[in-house]
């Protein structure tokens, strides 16, 4: 069985789903959170320069059709950070 492909919404580099951080716009509450729920998802790759473009530019929010909290971008620079150490 193939593995299931997706890219990267700052560099749109291309790979296997379990490369990438997954961030989903739950239906129908709109939430965002991280790695679980359905609903509409944008995936990130885990790197400093994925992450500052998709924040300066606001590709999340563009990708989920929805603003992003600062509580997202700030749990995802925590998990740079500690996969980093």
């Amino acid at each position: 069985m193939e593995p299931n492909y997706r890219r990267c919404i700052s560099c749109r580099v291309t790979g296997p789903k379990h490369l990438f951080w997954r961030v989903t716009r739950v239906s129908p509450s709109g939430e965002i959170q991280l790695d679980q729920g359905s609903g509409r998802s944008a995936y990130l790759c885990p790197q400093v320069g994925c992450l500052q473009v998709a924040q300066r530019k606001n590709r999340l929010g563009r990708a989920l059709k929805a603003a992003v909290p600062q509580e997202v971008y700030q749990g995802l620079w925590q998990r740079l950070q500690t996969k980093a150490l």
